[in-house]
Order: structure tokens, then sequence, then C-alpha cells
């Protein structure tokens, strides 16, 4: 494979122009204009203006060079022609259109002047662009008349609308452009039948296509528009990425409204505001801009697929909505892309209203939350024991095995799938019919996924760390390697579904982390562990009373354990937790407790739905 050309680079350079532009006219791009007679070919430099029309004719600059078919699991791809061939003829506004939307899709450029003079300045302009450090196709200028090979282009002159007020002069040329025929012969689009987004990606390597290095290049490049990410150091490829800072929760909440405005880009308003569900923590806004928000139902649908819904599918959503959450606000978007039907009763969903859609629409999926869903559908399954549902799909918490089991033995699921998503950052990874458990394919591509130590130090492939999310796909007020809050492992793996390439194995919430009696114990190793007796969830609560620890440890369940077998299963498999101690009992500083509770007792988010793992209150204020 060899390296590719990205759009993004060329977005880099028009940007890097146009800022060299508006510092006046000493500039090195405003003395060439001026010195050639073309200051008009100012105005075209609007990195923004160029952004916007090359993302509606890619229907997704982010996802170049595949475009996803939203009413199936295909995709089409695009190439460049090869050599595009333009005549000046003193139409120097059409030859540098042609000439930077040629390199936009990666072609070299032949351009045809008649004057040595106009000659001179399209090299000079040429190498001024390849200056800017940005990885661009070649440019070749020839006098007028001379034969080259390539596809010759014609740019027609723009339609002079009327600009609105503050706009820039000829503001609106680039997406006239990128609406209009002549445009097609910079590229060529090809539909591959039977060849999803995941496959196409996991096909090529990107370190050596680059795909992944300029996309981080124009992440960073867009990211230097914030207060917070100013001074952020030059960046070629992934391999810099490590040299880049982590961003923490606090920062981010600090530099976010309502606190403060450093991760702000300067755009004008555009897209959806979400706030995070402050299961364990502070509640955080997270701004996406429209193309942001286009940006994640483009690769979200794909997912869905992956995830096992299919064209014709009647799908019943209660993931949790209100007050700016956004579980049921993103994927309400992106059902509503999809040639699925939806019924959207949110967290608002009971027995009697989900039989009745089962029973009067042929549902047969459902998505949301478990802590949710599990009491809901067993409550459902006791009204009518003929419930059937083919498809769970399910977000927030992690599905024990014996809720797997039960749905499978009850409700007759052949589909259960998991997706990974964070409000600040959206979906982190799915799970295809060929994965359980904890596995996850990732998307690279959309959230770039790293496991670092305590330190922010890369742990070894295969490793558990803190999982760090850097989103390359979300460009108002964007995340560069942000601390999301989660653990886990990455590792590449051959999928059976097809896909080749990194799975992580999620390990929980970081907080998930049980400190008491002077050892460490993981939440999700609890979990782990009672999940032979039956238990759904699990919920540690340490305190301290009378100077003593106290470790309380609450299940959840459709039939509850007896709270002596777990209090020895506990001890046993974790002797830290155990009764025996090497001193007097008088002493003893801890003091494990078990409450065994039944199914849908334990507190659930009012925001998100889900429970909180560990409760720490010798962290609570005075």
């Amino acid at each position: 494979m060899t390296p590719r050309h990205h759009p993004t680079d060329l977005l880099i350079a028009v940007g890097r122009a146009q800022a060299d532009l508006a510092g006046g006219p000493g500039t090195p791009p405003a003395a060439l204009l001026r010195t050639a007679g073309l200051e008009s070919l100012s105005a075209l430099f609007d990195e923004d203006e160029l952004t916007e029309g090359l993302d509606e004719l890619l229907d997704g600059l982010a996802q170049y060079p595949w475009q996803p078919v939203v009413d199936s699991d295909d995709v089409y791809t695009y190439e460049p022609s090869g050599t595009i061939v333009v005549d000046d003829a003193d139409r120097p506004d059409a030859a540098l259109r042609a000439l930077l939307l040629g390199w936009a899709f990666g072609n070299d450029v032949v351009i045809r002047a008649g004057h040595e003079r106009r000659r001179a300045f399209w090299r000079d302009l040429a190498a001024l662009l390849h200056g800017y450090g940005s990885p661009l196709p070649a440019a070749r200028v020839v006098p007028a008349g001379t034969p080259a090979a390539g596809v010759p282009v014609h740019v027609p002159a723009p339609v002079q609308a009327p600009s609105a007020a503050g706009a820039p002069a000829g503001a609106s040329v680039w997406r006239q452009d990128c609406r209009s025929d002549w445009v097609t012969a910079l590229r060529t689009r090809t539909y591959l039948r039977g060849t999803t987004l995941a496959r196409a990606r996991a096909a090529e390597d990107p370190a050596a296509t680059g795909r992944l290095d300029a996309r981080l290049r124009y992440l960073v490049h867009r990211a230097r528009r914030a207060p917070y990410y100013r001074d952020l150091p030059p960046v070629s490829g992934l391999a810099d990425l490590p040299h880049l800072g982590i961003l923490e929760k606090e920062a981010l909440t600090r530099h976010t409204p309502p606190t403060g405005r450093g991760l702000a880009g300067g755009a004008r308003p555009s897209g959806e505001v979400l706030r995070s569900g402050a299961t364990t923590g502070t509640p955080r806004y997270i701004v996406y801009g429209r193309a942001d928000w286009n940006n994640m139902v483009r690769e979200a649908i794909p997912l869905f697929w992956a995830m096992g819904l299919r064209p014709g599918d009647r799908l019943v959503n209660t993931l949790f909505g209100g007050d700016l959450y956004g579980g049921l606000t993103t994927t309400l978007t992106e059902f509503t892309r999809m040639p699925v039907e939806c019924y959207t009763t949110a967290q608002s969903v009971t027995a009697a209203s989900l039989l009745a859609l089962v029973q009067g629409f042929w549902v047969n999926a459902l998505i949301g939350v478990p802590a949710l869903i599990m009491p809901l559908l067993r409550e459902a399954y006791a009204l009518d024991p003929g419930l059937r549902l083919e498809k769970i799909l399910y977000l927030g918490t992690a599905l024990s095995p014996q809720d797997r089991s039960w749905l499978r033995a009850h409700l007759g699921t052949r589909t259960i799938s998991s997706v990974l998503a964070v409000n600040d950052g959206a979906q982190l990874g799915y799970q295809c019919a060929e994965l359980g458990g904890a596995l996850h394919h990732v998307n690279d591509d959309f959230n770039h996924l790293e496991a670092v130590d305590e330190h922010g130090v890369p742990v070894p492939e295969g490793r558990a760390g803190d999982l760090l999310v850097t989103t390359f796909q979300k460009f108002e007020a964007p995340l560069i390697r942000y601390r999301v809050g989660d653990r886990g492992r990455l590792f590449h793996h051959d999928c059976a579904c097809g896909v080749s390439g990194r799975v992580l194995e999620y390990h929980g919430r970081a907080d998930g982390v049980i400190r008491a009696a002077g050892q460490v114990v993981l939440h999700a190793e609890l979990e782990a562990e009672l999940s032979a007796l039956g238990v759904s969830r699990v919920q540690a609560e340490i305190s301290s009373r009378s100077g003593r620890e106290v470790l309380t440890v609450r299940t959840e369940s459709p039939s509850r354990p007896d709270p002596a077998a777990v209090r020895e299963r506990l001890e046993r498999a974790f002797p830290a937790l155990g009764a025996s101690r090497p001193f007097d009992q008088a002493l003893d500083a801890f003091e494990l407790r078990v409450e065994c509770l039944a199914e849908g007792v334990l507190p659930r988010s009012p925001v998100s739905g889900k429970v909180r793992p560990v409760v720490d209150l010798r962290l609570a204020p005075a």
C-alpha cells in the first residue's frame, strides 16, 4: 500500500494561508497575490467554506475515502482521477479552484498559462502551499497549448448570489463548486457491494496509507482554535500522540460551560449540547457542532448494522433521555436515519406498554440499559410467558451471564450485543455476533483509544490501563487524550466476523476500584465472582463507622441468594475481605457486610438509569 493524499491536509494548508493573509500585506501569500495583481483570489482561501463544501460533496469529509450507505451495510469508495489539466486562460480564479479541489481528492495538477509571469505565480503559489508542511500532491506549470496527459477540467464562472451580511465576497463559491457537475472529473466513486465500513478500513494498513496520521494532523490543526489547545506542538502523525498532554476530567469541567470556555473554538453556534449523567461525578456539558453530530450519526449507523440490526426491524428504544442527557437524543437521531421502525418510549416504558407494542406491532428488538430492561423484561414475561424478542442491544453497564442465559432461554433472544458509549465523545466500541463478554471492536477512525498507567505512560499492548480517548471526528470542544474514566486493555484480534484490528476488553469504570482493609479489589472482580450465584448487579459501599472501615456489598438478582453464601464466597475469593485477622478482634478495623436485594431495588441514577458501582462515603464532605 502507498500513502494516500487526504483532503484534510489540503484544508490545513488553506487554513494556514488564510491566517497569513489575515496578518496583513507583508505576509508571503499577500505579497505573492499583490505582485501578480491577483488580490481578489484571497477570498478563496476560506477554510471553513471549503470544509463545508467538501463535507456536503462527500457526505462526510471525516469518513473519506469511504462513504457509508445508509440503507445497507455497504460503502462507496473515492479515488483520485490521477492527473487533471486546467487552463489559466485569463481565469485565475478557475485555475485556483481546480488546483485546490483537485488536490483535495489527491490529484496531481497541471496548470497551463500563457505568460511566464503567470506561470511563475503558479509555481510560487504551489511552493508556498507545500511549504506549510502538509503532504500535498504535485503541481506542474507549463505554457498554454502544451500537450499534457490527464483529465481536462473546465471550471465555470461562479454564480454571483447576494452574500449574507458580513460574509466574505465569494464565500459561497466553494459550496457552489462542490454542488456542480464539473467536480465529478476530479474523482471516481465506486460502490463496494458486500463491503462494510469496518471491513474496508481493516483491509488497509493505516500506517502505510497514513490515514490515522492525517486524522490526528487535522484534529490538532482544528483544536488550536480553542484557547486550551492553542499551544499544542506540531504533529506529523500517531507517533506524536503520546507527546501531547492528557486532558483530565477536572480540566475538562473547568474549561467547558458554564464554568469556562477554554475548549470552545469560536465556531458559529450549531449542533447539540449534551449533559453527562453524573452517575459518579459532577455533570459536564458537551458541545457537538453540526458537523460533529453528523459524523457521529454516520459512524453509528454501520455500528448498529454490525451489532445485528437489519432493515425492517421494529425496535423499542428505552434509553434514558431528558435534561440534556445523551443516551436517547443520540440514538433517536441515528435510528431515524436507518430503515428500521422505532418506538421511542425512553425510561417511561412499562411492562404493559412493552407488551402492547410487541403484540400490536410485532416488535422484535429492544435497546436499553440493563439496570432498567432486565426487571422490565422479567415483569413483562411474568404477565405474558409468550413474550419473544429476537434482539437485545444494551449499553451503560455490563449484562451478566445469568441475564444473557435468561434472555435466550425465556425470550428466545438470538442477538445480544453491547455498545460502549460516553456522552463526552459518543461510541467507543461495539460487539458483533462473534464477540461476547467484555470484548468490543474499536473504531480508531472515530474515537482513538490508548491505555495508560496512572502516571499517563502508555502500557504495552494487551496490558490493562486507564483509557484515553482522542476524538478524531469532533472539532468543537475536541478531546485529545482525555482520561474518560474507564479501564480496559487493547490488543489485536482477527475476528470471525471478518474484521481484523484492535479490540477492547472493557474492565469498567476506573472509579470501580475498591480500596478497603489495605487491599485493592475491582468492582468487576466482585461481579464476576458473584455471577455464579445468579447475581445481576453489585454495588460496593465503603464507609467509616466508629473508627471501623465497613465494606457493604449489595447484590441485586431475580431470586435473592443467601447473604451468608455470598459472604462466604467473597471471603474465599478475596482473603483480604475475610474474617480471619492476625490480631485481636477488638482491634479489628474492618468489617464486611452483605445485603441481598430483589431486582430493581438498588438506586438508579434518574438521569442515566445506571447503578453506581462504588460509593465511597469516606470521601464525602463532612
